[in-house]
């Protein structure tokens, strides 16, 4: 279930910088657009009052605790070793997001009980979310079995939740545009380059999954090398 010390530290660090250089384009656009400096802006994400606030604040642990913990755990540790046997690794790993993206149609039944829309837009938003969650949904699969942990997923699922998606129309309209749109070019160059360097299973040490199929008589799944 992804729950070991062996390659921990790698398999912390590593995915989640992974998910950082896809980001780089709207993390630059953050930078941008905040009004403090990076000194400033260190200072309040190292103070020990901004983190007992957040600590205190209820959506902030839904959003970045609960729910990547609770999610990942039953989206990626539990229903992957199950659906990987049966249907093999790559189906799995494209098969279990759309249970994930499933999971997040109750914000549908909550904005129109709230009336917040049209309803047309509504399932539009429902569609385009649903679409977004399952990339994700493949994503993190692939972390939790080329890395065989389960904290690399909880991590990027967190960071993820906190950045959103991408203002890529705001970017378009930014008055710094072209540098924000070389960022989000670059971001996404070098994730695709550095995708199999760094979720290398040689880093990681031994892959349960993997060896759950190879004891099941799957011994050639490519995502296990």
């Amino acid at each position: 279930m992804g729950f070991r010390l062996e390659g921990i530290f790698p398999a912390a660090l590593l995915p989640l910088l992974l998910t950082m250089i896809l980001f780089l384009g709207p993390l630059m656009q953050l930078s941008m657009d905040c009004p403090c400096d990076l000194a400033d802006g260190l200072k309040v994400v190292l103070a020990p009052r901004s983190w007992a606030r957040c600590l205190t604040d209820m959506r902030w642990l839904r959003n970045q605790v609960i729910a990547p913990l609770t999610e990942e755990l039953v989206f990626r540790a539990c229903m992957l070793p199950m659906l990987a046997p049966c249907t093999g690794l790559g189906p799995a790993v494209f098969t279990c997001p759309l249970f994930f993206g499933v999971a997040h149609f109750h914000h549908i039944i909550e904005q129109l009980r709230f009336r917040q829309s049209s309803v047309g837009s509504i399932f539009l938003s429902a569609v385009f979310q649903f679409s977004y969650t399952a990339v994700f949904g493949a994503y993190t699969a692939f972390l939790f079995i080329r890395t065989g942990h389960l904290i690399g997923p909880v991590l990027c699922h967190s960071f993820c939740n906190y950045m959103g998606f991408p203002a890529v129309c705001a970017a378009l309209e930014h008055p710094q545009r072209r540098p924000l749109l070389a960022g989000y070019a670059l971001g996404v160059g070098l994730f695709l380059l550095l995708l199999q360097p760094l979720t290398d299973p040689k880093l990681y040490g031994s892959l349960p999954l993997c060896v759950l199929l190879e004891r099941a008589g799957d011994s050639k799944a490519p995502l296990c090398s």
